[in-house]
């Protein structure tokens, strides 16, 4: 993909992975938070956890969970179903995208997970 803005600097990492604890809203707003922290971002609105996609898609029986940081944002998905998980994170500063993977895979207690960086 041709980079149209060289001058702003962005990073994106997806994480996914099979989880083995029950998923609650408070959970993962304590997931959200703690990867802030992690990663030294500035939370500005968040964490937000809904599950309203499953009114429209019932496939999608889950939570979706939204932050926004001042250095950009993260979500996090969830499917009941599948014990399935897809964490997204997108910033503008530098990250540690290996300690992001480490820390979600101890807090979903993945017994699956895998990462990229886009």
């Amino acid at each position: 993909m041709k980079d149209l803005a060289p001058s702003i600097y962005r990073q994106r990492l997806v994480i996914e992975g099979l989880y083995t604890i029950k998923i609650k809203p408070s959970m993962l707003k304590k997931f959200m938070k703690d990867l802030s922290v992690k990663l030294n971002m500035t939370i500005i609105y968040g964490p937000v956890v809904k599950n309203l996609a499953e009114n429209i898609n019932p496939v999608h029986k889950g939570y979706e969970c939204i932050l926004i940081w001042a250095q950009s944002g993260t979500q996090v998905y969830t499917w009941k179903k599948n014990k399935f998980f897809t964490v997204d994170i997108y910033s503008c500063v530098k990250y540690d995208a290996k300690m992001a993977t480490k820390f979600t895979k101890e807090f979903f207690k993945a017994k699956q997970i895998v990462s990229k960086n886009a």
